[in-house]
């Protein structure tokens, strides 16, 4: 029996014991054909249009066919894919159709008092994806790589690399991370996507004057690489649904990206998620004073996930070393042309001048500019909370009495991402190390946690530990890193038996 419909107040159970009611709206809107998600861990209730869910389908249906087929595509057509790829990203000609639509994007965007900092489809956006597809082109293919190889009387078992299959995609407004993602199918996978809204004029236009013009130039299965045409949320709920998927990989904010994680793995889809991120730096008292304040600065130059969020200092030596970390805030927003934000903690109150909590300066935010002032308390248990700024840099700030209280802080509040420490001392960074609980860990600026920065691999996201561990797997989720293991038996010796 299929649901049909819905009232107004109908008890839906979630989490085995706990029930919700459904809305007024849900019920008014739900039709013959259209789904309902519970989020066990939530019990938010998720429609999905029947619409919607066809058009994730097809999505998902082609690029199932055209998985089945790339076995049979040669690994010099998957690099021709790239290069045509990033051909047509390189050429003006085809490229100024992509331009203008994510220029409509941009405009349609900030009419909504929306956040356009990921958005804009700068030239060095451009040069980063066509370089990224390059580096894919040049990359050794990893398909039918025998990994293992074990003899025995007669025959022998081979474990080899093998695509995993279906990757579903849901990232933010970001142009670059479509032609990332392309990545996967480097290792025989086929990938669909679903955009934000912000960015599906700009995605589409992608698929319509590159993509696709290179699939079918190389040569590959039409399909191998599908974009979900809908601006709807829905959608997005619907392709993490589809269990044809082999693995469901989400970008962008914390709270939506936790949705889509918990509608995949109630589907029994294996997860990748990229949302949680603001990266930590602490201070210890052998930290040399200048270097701090240039590490802060340039972990401020643009808001990402690896922006530094919180800094935490050790008490002993606050009074030299915050000053300097409002010089880096400072320096971050003056070359950004904006003033700082800063919250600070009632442990960092005494090292901040009074008179920066009574100052009322412009804030630069989505909706435009807001007089703030420049500083403000925060409560000790927030230092967790992620400062999603436009264009004026915004830190917490922290004093603590120690650097093991800082990383117990860290360990506790925070996302568990990215983490520096700054200090003149060999044994404090290798203690550091040790203790606290992230998969990005340096010494200086927080900005460096990139694939295509640090390992020259375009990077699909960068995770904290959520669901990263079950991968035996660090927080970069590359193309190369999304394969399975197939078992090959060969047998010379027909009188082979048990």
């Amino acid at each position: 029996m299929q649901l049909e419909s819905l009232e107004a107040g109908q008890s839906i159970i979630y989490g085995g014991n706990q029930v919700t009611a459904v809305p007024e709206d849900l019920a008014a809107s739900f039709a013959a054909g259209d789904r309902l998600v519970v989020v066990n861990d939530t019990g938010a209730l998720l429609h999905i249009p029947a619409a919607e869910w066809d058009i994730a389908a097809g999505a998902v249906g082609r690029a199932s066919d055209a998985f089945l087929a790339m076995g049979s595509v040669s690994d010099e057509a998957i690099s021709n894919f790239y290069e045509a790829f990033a051909a047509r990203l390189e050429d003006d000609v085809s490229f100024a159709s992509i331009l203008a639509a994510n220029e409509a994007d941009v405009s349609a965007a900030q009419a909504k008092g929306r956040s356009t900092t990921r958005l804009v489809l700068s030239e060095t956006m451009r040069a980063d994806m066509i370089s990224g597809l390059r580096t894919w082109r040049d990359a050794p293919s990893s398909r039918d790589r025998v990994l293992e190889t074990i003899e025995h009387d007669g025959w022998r078992v081979e474990q080899r690399m093998a695509g995993l299959g279906v990757v579903g995609f849901v990232f933010e407004g970001r142009p670059n991370v479509f032609a990332d993602a392309c990545g996967v199918m480097r290792s025989g996978n086929a990938v669909v996507f679903r955009i934000g809204s912000d960015a599906l004029g700009t995605a589409s236009a992608i698929v319509e004057h590159a993509l696709d013009p290179a699939l079918a130039e190389a040569g590959l299965p039409p399909g191998a690489a599908s974009l979900v045409a809908s601006p709807a949320r829905a959608a997005g709920w619907a392709l993490f649904s589809d269990s044809r998927l082999a693995l469901a990989v989400a970008r962008g904010s914390g709270f939506a990206v936790s949705q889509l994680g918990s509608v995949a793995r109630q589907a029994g889809i294996p997860v990748s998620l990229h949302g949680t991120g603001g990266a930590w730096i602490v201070v210890d008292a052998e930290a040399d004073a200048d270097r701090l304040a240039a590490v802060v600065e340039h972990s401020l130059d643009r808001k990402v996930c690896n922006t530094l969020n919180t800094c935490a200092v050790v008490a002993s030596a606050a009074s030299e070393l915050v000053p300097r970390v409002l010089d880096g805030l400072t320096a971050a927003a003056t070359k950004r042309g904006t003033n700082p934000k800063l919250h600070v903690t009632e442990t960092a109150r005494p090292f901040v001048p009074a008179e920066l909590f009574e100052r009322v300066v412009p804030i630069a935010r989505a909706e435009g500019s807001v007089d703030e002032r420049l500083a403000e308390p925060i409560a000790g248990d927030r230092l967790g909370e992620e400062w999603e700024w436009e264009d004026s840099p915004e830190i917490t700030i922290t004093v603590v009495d120690s650097v093991p209280d800082a990383v117990e802080l860290f360990n506790t509040q925070s996302p568990r991402f990215a983490a520096s420490l700054v200090s003149e001392s060999a044994e404090a960074k290798d203690t550091f190390w040790s203790a606290i609980d992230a998969p990005f860990v340096g010494d200086g600026f927080t900005r460096w946690v990139d694939g295509q920065y640090a390992l020259d691999r375009p990077e699909l996201g960068l995770s904290n530990w959520e669901f990263g561990r079950l991968f035996s797997r660090g927080g970069v989720l590359s193309g190369d890193s999304v394969f399975t293991v197939r078992t090959r038996v060969v047998q010379p010796d027909e009188q082979v038996h048990r």
